[in-house]
Protein backbone atom coordinates (compact mmCIF):
# COMPACT_ATOMS: atom_id res chain seq x y z
CA UNK A 1 0.00 0.00 0.00
CA UNK A 2 3.02 2.30 0.38
CA UNK A 3 3.21 2.74 -3.40
CA UNK A 4 -0.34 4.17 -3.48
CA UNK A 5 0.58 6.72 -0.81
CA UNK A 6 3.68 7.69 -2.78
CA UNK A 7 1.91 7.94 -6.14
CA UNK A 8 -1.02 10.02 -4.83
CA UNK A 9 1.05 12.03 -2.32
CA UNK A 10 -1.01 10.78 0.64
CA UNK A 11 -0.03 9.71 4.15
CA UNK A 12 -0.10 5.98 4.85
CA UNK A 13 -2.92 6.60 7.35
CA UNK A 14 -5.05 8.33 4.67
CA UNK A 15 -4.44 5.48 2.23
CA UNK A 16 -5.42 2.87 4.82
CA UNK A 17 -8.58 4.84 5.62
CA UNK A 18 -9.51 4.87 1.92
CA UNK A 19 -9.21 1.09 1.86
CA UNK A 20 -11.22 0.70 5.08
CA UNK A 21 -14.02 2.88 3.66
CA UNK A 22 -14.17 0.81 0.46
CA UNK A 23 -12.96 3.70 -1.72
CA UNK A 24 -9.64 2.06 -2.59
CA UNK A 25 -10.09 -1.38 -4.15
CA UNK A 26 -8.07 -3.95 -6.05
CA UNK A 27 -8.00 -3.22 -9.79
CA UNK A 28 -7.11 -6.59 -11.30
CA UNK A 29 -6.74 -10.34 -10.85
CA UNK A 30 -3.10 -11.37 -10.58
CA UNK A 31 -2.12 -13.55 -13.56
CA UNK A 32 0.81 -13.97 -15.98
CA UNK A 33 -1.31 -12.23 -18.64
CA UNK A 34 -0.83 -9.06 -16.55
CA UNK A 35 2.89 -9.76 -16.25
CA UNK A 36 4.02 -6.11 -16.19
CA UNK A 37 1.85 -5.32 -13.15
CA UNK A 38 3.10 -6.06 -9.65
CA UNK A 39 0.08 -4.51 -7.91
CA UNK A 40 -2.76 -2.13 -8.82
CA UNK A 41 -5.54 -0.36 -6.94
CA UNK A 42 -8.45 1.76 -8.13
CA UNK A 43 -10.43 4.60 -6.58
CA UNK A 44 -14.08 3.53 -6.54
CA UNK A 45 -15.51 6.93 -5.57
CA UNK A 46 -14.25 10.44 -6.29
CA UNK A 47 -11.68 11.50 -3.72
CA UNK A 48 -10.15 15.00 -3.68
CA UNK A 49 -8.85 15.74 -7.18
CA UNK A 50 -8.95 12.07 -8.16
CA UNK A 51 -11.87 10.91 -10.24
CA UNK A 52 -13.74 7.65 -9.77
CA UNK A 53 -11.88 5.01 -11.76
CA UNK A 54 -8.41 6.44 -11.12
CA UNK A 55 -5.87 3.58 -11.11
CA UNK A 56 -2.51 3.42 -9.35
CA UNK A 57 -0.13 0.78 -10.68
CA UNK A 58 3.13 -0.57 -9.32
CA UNK A 59 4.77 -2.00 -12.42
CA UNK A 60 8.01 -3.50 -13.64
CA UNK A 61 9.13 -0.01 -14.70
CA UNK A 62 7.93 2.10 -11.76
CA UNK A 63 4.72 3.75 -10.56
CA UNK A 64 1.94 4.82 -12.88
CA UNK A 65 -1.21 6.86 -12.23
CA UNK A 66 -4.08 6.81 -14.72
CA UNK A 67 -6.77 9.30 -13.82
CA UNK A 68 -10.42 8.34 -14.13
CA UNK A 69 -12.38 9.77 -17.03
CA UNK A 70 -14.09 13.01 -15.89
CA UNK A 71 -17.88 12.91 -15.73
CA UNK A 72 -19.42 14.88 -18.59
CA UNK A 73 -22.36 17.09 -17.65
CA UNK A 74 -25.56 16.78 -19.64
CA UNK A 75 -27.76 19.53 -21.01
CA UNK A 76 -31.47 19.07 -21.64
CA UNK A 77 -32.22 22.33 -23.44
CA UNK A 78 -29.82 22.93 -26.33
CA UNK A 79 -30.44 26.55 -27.28
CA UNK A 80 -29.69 28.10 -23.89
CA UNK A 81 -27.39 25.37 -22.57
CA UNK A 82 -24.78 25.58 -25.32
CA UNK A 83 -24.62 29.38 -25.31
CA UNK A 84 -24.35 29.54 -21.52
CA UNK A 85 -21.53 26.98 -21.37
CA UNK A 86 -19.47 27.76 -24.50
CA UNK A 87 -20.36 31.37 -25.21
CA UNK A 88 -19.27 32.23 -28.77
CA UNK A 89 -16.45 29.68 -28.93
CA UNK A 90 -16.42 27.28 -31.85
CA UNK A 91 -17.43 23.73 -30.93
CA UNK A 92 -17.18 20.25 -32.42
CA UNK A 93 -20.27 18.05 -32.49
CA UNK A 94 -18.84 14.60 -31.91
CA UNK A 95 -20.97 11.48 -32.13
CA UNK A 96 -21.63 9.94 -28.73
CA UNK A 97 -21.33 6.24 -29.49
CA UNK A 98 -23.11 3.61 -27.44
CA UNK A 99 -20.42 1.27 -26.13
CA UNK A 100 -18.34 1.01 -22.98
CA UNK A 101 -15.66 3.47 -21.99
CA UNK A 102 -12.05 2.23 -21.84
CA UNK A 103 -8.66 3.84 -21.34
CA UNK A 104 -5.93 2.07 -23.27
CA UNK A 105 -2.49 2.54 -21.72
CA UNK A 106 1.00 1.07 -21.75
CA UNK A 107 2.37 -0.47 -18.56
CA UNK A 108 5.84 -1.97 -18.77
CA UNK A 109 6.16 -3.58 -22.18
CA UNK A 110 2.52 -4.19 -23.01
CA UNK A 111 -0.83 -2.54 -23.63
CA UNK A 112 -3.62 -2.72 -21.03
CA UNK A 113 -7.29 -1.66 -21.08
CA UNK A 114 -8.92 -0.02 -18.07
CA UNK A 115 -12.72 0.24 -17.80
CA UNK A 116 -14.52 3.34 -16.50
CA UNK A 117 -14.60 2.01 -12.93
CA UNK A 118 -10.84 1.44 -12.96
CA UNK A 119 -10.78 -2.31 -13.56
CA UNK A 120 -8.05 -3.75 -15.77
CA UNK A 121 -10.17 -6.02 -17.94
CA UNK A 122 -8.44 -9.09 -19.44
CA UNK A 123 -10.96 -9.50 -22.27
CA UNK A 124 -10.73 -5.85 -23.36
CA UNK A 125 -6.95 -5.93 -22.93
CA UNK A 126 -6.69 -8.91 -25.27
CA UNK A 127 -8.71 -7.06 -27.91
CA UNK A 128 -6.75 -3.82 -27.42
CA UNK A 129 -3.46 -5.65 -27.99
CA UNK A 130 -4.88 -6.98 -31.25
CA UNK A 131 -6.34 -3.67 -32.49
CA UNK A 132 -4.31 -0.74 -31.12
CA UNK A 133 -0.89 0.15 -32.61
CA UNK A 134 1.68 -0.09 -29.82
CA UNK A 135 3.96 2.45 -31.51
CA UNK A 136 1.64 5.27 -30.37
CA UNK A 137 3.02 4.71 -26.87
CA UNK A 138 6.61 4.93 -28.09
CA UNK A 139 5.88 8.60 -28.83
CA UNK A 140 3.40 9.19 -25.97
CA UNK A 141 4.31 6.73 -23.16
CA UNK A 142 2.41 8.58 -20.41
CA UNK A 143 -0.85 9.16 -22.29
CA UNK A 144 -4.17 7.33 -22.36
CA UNK A 145 -6.20 6.56 -25.47
CA UNK A 146 -9.79 7.08 -24.34
CA UNK A 147 -12.01 4.91 -26.52
CA UNK A 148 -15.52 3.59 -26.84
CA UNK A 149 -15.47 -0.22 -27.18
CA UNK A 150 -18.26 -1.37 -29.49
CA UNK A 151 -19.37 -4.54 -31.24
CA UNK A 152 -21.41 -7.72 -31.06
CA UNK A 153 -18.67 -9.29 -28.91
CA UNK A 154 -19.01 -6.68 -26.15
CA UNK A 155 -19.38 -8.13 -22.63
CA UNK A 156 -21.09 -5.04 -21.24
CA UNK A 157 -23.22 -3.19 -23.85
CA UNK A 158 -25.42 -4.49 -26.71
CA UNK A 159 -24.25 -3.69 -30.26
CA UNK A 160 -26.32 -1.12 -32.17
CA UNK A 161 -23.89 -0.70 -35.07
CA UNK A 162 -23.63 -4.13 -36.71
CA UNK A 163 -19.93 -4.41 -35.82
CA UNK A 164 -18.55 -7.94 -35.79
CA UNK A 165 -16.24 -8.56 -32.84
CA UNK A 166 -15.04 -5.60 -30.77
CA UNK A 167 -13.67 -2.33 -32.16
CA UNK A 168 -12.25 0.76 -30.45
CA UNK A 169 -13.25 4.31 -31.41
CA UNK A 170 -11.02 7.07 -30.06
CA UNK A 171 -12.73 10.11 -28.51
CA UNK A 172 -9.98 11.62 -26.33
CA UNK A 173 -6.24 11.48 -25.72
CA UNK A 174 -5.29 12.45 -22.17
CA UNK A 175 -2.14 12.56 -20.07
CA UNK A 176 -2.45 9.78 -17.50
CA UNK A 177 -1.32 11.57 -14.35
CA UNK A 178 -2.91 14.99 -14.96
CA UNK A 179 -5.91 14.12 -17.18
CA UNK A 180 -4.93 17.01 -19.48
CA UNK A 181 -6.64 16.44 -22.85
CA UNK A 182 -5.19 17.08 -26.28
CA UNK A 183 -7.10 19.45 -28.56
CA UNK A 184 -9.57 18.09 -31.10
CA UNK A 185 -7.20 18.79 -34.00
CA UNK A 186 -4.22 17.14 -32.24
CA UNK A 187 -6.31 14.03 -31.64
CA UNK A 188 -7.46 13.92 -35.26
CA UNK A 189 -3.88 14.21 -36.52
CA UNK A 190 -2.61 11.45 -34.23
CA UNK A 191 -5.52 9.12 -35.05
CA UNK A 192 -4.82 9.50 -38.76
CA UNK A 193 -1.07 9.08 -38.33
CA UNK A 194 -1.35 5.85 -36.33
CA UNK A 195 -4.40 4.43 -38.08
CA UNK A 196 -6.63 4.50 -35.00
CA UNK A 197 -10.39 4.57 -35.60
CA UNK A 198 -12.03 7.70 -34.24
CA UNK A 199 -15.59 8.67 -33.38
CA UNK A 200 -17.04 10.86 -36.11
CA UNK A 201 -17.00 14.64 -35.82
CA UNK A 202 -20.34 15.54 -37.36
CA UNK A 203 -20.03 19.32 -37.49
CA UNK A 204 -17.88 22.23 -36.33
CA UNK A 205 -19.97 25.30 -35.64
CA UNK A 206 -20.91 27.91 -33.02
CA UNK A 207 -23.65 27.63 -30.38
CA UNK A 208 -25.80 30.29 -32.06
CA UNK A 209 -26.28 28.05 -35.11
CA UNK A 210 -28.98 26.14 -33.28
CA UNK A 211 -30.91 25.06 -36.39
CA UNK A 212 -27.82 23.32 -37.80
CA UNK A 213 -27.25 21.65 -34.45
CA UNK A 214 -30.87 20.47 -34.21
CA UNK A 215 -30.61 19.01 -37.69
CA UNK A 216 -27.63 16.89 -36.58
CA UNK A 217 -29.66 15.63 -33.60
CA UNK A 218 -32.61 14.74 -35.85
CA UNK A 219 -30.35 12.92 -38.34
CA UNK A 220 -28.76 10.89 -35.54
CA UNK A 221 -32.18 10.02 -34.17
CA UNK A 222 -33.36 8.74 -37.56
CA UNK A 223 -30.25 6.56 -37.80
CA UNK A 224 -30.85 5.09 -34.34
CA UNK A 225 -27.72 6.62 -32.77
CA UNK A 226 -27.06 7.65 -29.18
CA UNK A 227 -26.29 11.35 -29.27
CA UNK A 228 -23.67 14.10 -29.30
CA UNK A 229 -20.75 15.24 -27.18
CA UNK A 230 -20.13 18.98 -27.62
CA UNK A 231 -16.46 19.92 -27.33
CA UNK A 232 -14.71 23.28 -27.45
CA UNK A 233 -11.98 22.81 -30.06
CA UNK A 234 -9.02 23.48 -27.76
CA UNK A 235 -10.56 21.38 -24.95
CA UNK A 236 -10.08 24.24 -22.49
CA UNK A 237 -13.72 23.98 -21.37
CA UNK A 238 -15.36 20.75 -20.17
CA UNK A 239 -17.51 18.97 -22.80
CA UNK A 240 -21.29 18.62 -22.62
CA UNK A 241 -23.42 15.69 -23.77
CA UNK A 242 -26.91 15.28 -25.21
CA UNK A 243 -28.83 12.14 -26.16
CA UNK A 244 -31.38 11.42 -28.90
CA UNK A 245 -34.96 10.30 -28.43
CA UNK A 246 -33.94 6.91 -29.83
CA UNK A 247 -31.31 6.54 -27.09
CA UNK A 248 -33.69 7.63 -24.32
CA UNK A 249 -36.32 5.10 -25.38
CA UNK A 250 -33.79 2.30 -25.95
CA UNK A 251 -32.40 2.83 -22.45
CA UNK A 252 -35.90 2.81 -20.99
CA UNK A 253 -36.87 -0.34 -22.86
CA UNK A 254 -33.82 -2.21 -21.56
CA UNK A 255 -34.09 -0.81 -18.04
CA UNK A 256 -37.81 -1.54 -17.63
CA UNK A 257 -37.24 -5.08 -18.91
CA UNK A 258 -34.83 -5.43 -15.97
CA UNK A 259 -36.50 -2.82 -13.76
CA UNK A 260 -35.36 -4.12 -10.38
CA UNK A 261 -31.69 -3.95 -11.45
CA UNK A 262 -31.95 -0.19 -12.09
CA UNK A 263 -32.58 2.67 -9.70
CA UNK A 264 -35.59 4.93 -10.05
CA UNK A 265 -33.30 7.89 -10.78
CA UNK A 266 -32.03 6.10 -13.92
CA UNK A 267 -35.58 5.64 -15.19
CA UNK A 268 -36.91 9.08 -14.26
CA UNK A 269 -33.91 10.91 -15.77
CA UNK A 270 -34.54 9.44 -19.21
CA UNK A 271 -38.25 10.26 -19.16
CA UNK A 272 -37.44 13.87 -18.22
CA UNK A 273 -34.81 14.06 -21.00
CA UNK A 274 -37.40 12.91 -23.49
CA UNK A 275 -39.90 15.53 -22.27
CA UNK A 276 -37.41 18.39 -22.65
CA UNK A 277 -36.39 17.26 -26.11
CA UNK A 278 -40.01 16.88 -27.22
CA UNK A 279 -40.69 20.43 -26.01
CA UNK A 280 -37.64 21.98 -27.72
CA UNK A 281 -38.18 20.11 -31.01
CA UNK A 282 -41.98 20.42 -31.05
CA UNK A 283 -42.02 22.37 -34.34
CA UNK A 284 -40.36 19.53 -36.23
CA UNK A 285 -41.71 16.34 -34.62
CA UNK A 286 -44.95 14.40 -34.39
CA UNK A 287 -45.68 14.65 -30.67
CA UNK A 288 -48.31 11.89 -30.77
CA UNK A 289 -45.70 9.56 -32.23
CA UNK A 290 -43.38 10.41 -29.34
CA UNK A 291 -46.09 9.63 -26.78
CA UNK A 292 -46.55 6.22 -28.37
CA UNK A 293 -42.82 5.46 -28.61
CA UNK A 294 -42.16 6.37 -24.99
CA UNK A 295 -45.12 4.36 -23.71
CA UNK A 296 -44.16 1.36 -25.81
CA UNK A 297 -40.56 1.48 -24.55
CA UNK A 298 -41.78 1.33 -20.97
CA UNK A 299 -44.71 -1.09 -21.22
CA UNK A 300 -43.70 -3.57 -23.91
CA UNK A 301 -40.43 -4.63 -22.30
CA UNK A 302 -41.91 -4.80 -18.78
CA UNK A 303 -44.79 -6.98 -19.97
CA UNK A 304 -42.29 -9.21 -21.77
CA UNK A 305 -40.46 -9.84 -18.49
CA UNK A 306 -43.70 -10.46 -16.57
CA UNK A 307 -44.76 -12.99 -19.22
CA UNK A 308 -41.46 -14.88 -18.95
CA UNK A 309 -41.75 -15.26 -15.18
CA UNK A 310 -45.46 -16.17 -15.47
CA UNK A 311 -44.38 -19.03 -17.77
CA UNK A 312 -41.92 -20.27 -15.14
CA UNK A 313 -38.82 -18.83 -16.81
CA UNK A 314 -36.29 -16.26 -15.61
CA UNK A 315 -35.45 -12.82 -16.95
CA UNK A 316 -32.10 -13.32 -18.68
CA UNK A 317 -29.82 -11.96 -21.38
CA UNK A 318 -27.28 -13.75 -23.53
CA UNK A 319 -23.80 -12.52 -24.39
CA UNK A 320 -21.48 -14.01 -27.02
CA UNK A 321 -17.77 -13.26 -26.64
CA UNK A 322 -14.78 -14.24 -28.77
CA UNK A 323 -11.41 -15.01 -27.20
CA UNK A 324 -8.06 -15.61 -28.84
CA UNK A 325 -6.60 -17.44 -25.85
CA UNK A 326 -8.22 -19.93 -23.48
CA UNK A 327 -6.17 -18.59 -20.56
CA UNK A 328 -7.70 -15.15 -21.11
CA UNK A 329 -11.17 -16.72 -21.11
CA UNK A 330 -10.55 -18.33 -17.72
CA UNK A 331 -8.99 -15.11 -16.42
CA UNK A 332 -12.04 -13.14 -17.60
CA UNK A 333 -14.29 -15.46 -15.57
CA UNK A 334 -12.15 -14.71 -12.51
CA UNK A 335 -12.37 -11.00 -13.36
CA UNK A 336 -16.19 -11.20 -13.37
CA UNK A 337 -16.12 -12.56 -9.82
CA UNK A 338 -13.94 -9.61 -8.79
CA UNK A 339 -16.52 -7.13 -10.12
CA UNK A 340 -19.50 -9.10 -8.79
CA UNK A 341 -21.06 -10.05 -12.14
CA UNK A 342 -22.55 -13.52 -12.36
CA UNK A 343 -22.36 -14.94 -15.89
CA UNK A 344 -23.11 -18.60 -16.55
CA UNK A 345 -21.22 -20.25 -19.40
CA UNK A 346 -23.69 -22.02 -21.68
CA UNK A 347 -21.61 -23.01 -24.68
CA UNK A 348 -18.00 -22.98 -25.85
CA UNK A 349 -16.81 -23.75 -29.38
CA UNK A 350 -13.81 -23.00 -31.54
CA UNK A 351 -14.34 -20.99 -34.74
CA UNK A 352 -11.11 -20.84 -36.68
CA UNK A 353 -8.51 -19.25 -34.43
CA UNK A 354 -11.13 -17.86 -32.03
CA UNK A 355 -12.95 -19.41 -29.07
CA UNK A 356 -16.61 -18.33 -29.09
CA UNK A 357 -18.38 -18.52 -25.74
CA UNK A 358 -22.06 -17.99 -25.00
CA UNK A 359 -22.81 -16.66 -21.52
CA UNK A 360 -26.13 -16.11 -19.78
CA UNK A 361 -26.82 -13.53 -17.11
CA UNK A 362 -29.90 -13.96 -14.93
CA UNK A 363 -31.52 -10.74 -13.79
CA UNK A 364 -32.12 -12.15 -10.34
CA UNK A 365 -33.61 -9.10 -8.60
CA UNK A 366 -36.16 -8.49 -11.40
CA UNK A 367 -37.09 -12.17 -11.65
CA UNK A 368 -37.62 -12.47 -7.90
CA UNK A 369 -39.64 -9.25 -7.68
CA UNK A 370 -41.97 -10.23 -10.54
CA UNK A 371 -42.45 -13.72 -9.07
CA UNK A 372 -43.32 -12.23 -5.69
CA UNK A 373 -45.86 -9.81 -7.21
CA UNK A 374 -47.46 -12.55 -9.33
CA UNK A 375 -47.88 -14.59 -6.15
CA UNK A 376 -50.00 -11.77 -4.75
CA UNK A 377 -47.47 -10.15 -2.45
CA UNK A 378 -47.66 -6.34 -2.08
CA UNK A 379 -45.09 -4.02 -3.73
Amino acid sequence: MNFVSEALNLSRFSTERLEERGILKRAFVKHPFFGDIIEAFRIDKKFGIYEEGTVVVKSSNGLKVFRGFPKIKRILYLESGLKKHFGMKKIALEEKMNGYNVRIVKIGERIYAITRRGLICPYTTEKAREKIPADFFDEFPDYMLCCEAIGNASPYVPDYYGIDGLEFFLFDIREGKTNRPMSVSEREEIAERYGIKMVEILLETSPENINDIKKVVEDLNKKGREGIVFKELEMLLPPLKYTTSFSNCSDLSYAFKNFEEYGRDFLLARIVREAFQAFEFQDSINIEERYYRLGRAILSSTIESIKKVWEGKEVTEEIRLKFSDEDVLELFKMHLKLVGVNLKELERKRKGEKIEVKFERTMRATTDKIRSLLEGNPW
